[in-house]
């Protein structure tokens, strides 16, 4: 084999691994509602992961929509829902939720994403918890 074949090879594996790291990805989902007796900790799936992008040197030539940022997000995506134990009767005792199926590596849509990074965790709950593995 001649060097440049095995130099392109070992290039695609690397290119290849580090553009597939978008995915779907385990996650917990706390939930609570003031008025039940218990929080549910969801097994659920997001999508997570490291997508190529390019920042520009020239932010102030250019039109605010070049400069959106390629995320890890929702290609496909389907909804469920838990049951809250402990909630009073006049209390909705559902929590539905999305459930990623499939991601890929394009602009953030605020309808259904939440686009920003939060650095304070929290994500935990201060009522007993009962697991819901859906």
């Amino acid at each position: 084999m001649s060097p440049f074949f095995v130099m392109s090879l070992l290039f695609d594996l690397a290119f290849g691994q580090a553009a597939s790291l978008c995915a779907p990805s385990e996650y917990i989902i706390h939930v609570e509602k003031r008025e039940c007796a218990y929080s549910l900790a969801i097994n659920t799936t997001i999508c997570a992961g490291f997508c190529m992008t390019q920042d520009s040197n020239s932010k102030k030539l250019l039109l605010k929509s070049a400069l959106s940022q390629n995320a890890c997000t929702y290609k496909e995506m389907l909804y469920q829902t838990a049951l809250i134990l402990g909630c009073p009767y006049h209390i909705i005792p559902y929590y539905s939720y999305a459930v990623a199926v499939s991601c890929k590596c394009g602009k953030c849509n605020t309808d259904y994403s939440d686009c920003v990074h939060e650095k304070v965790r929290t994500n935990y709950c201060i009522k007993p918890q009962k697991i819901c593995n859906m």
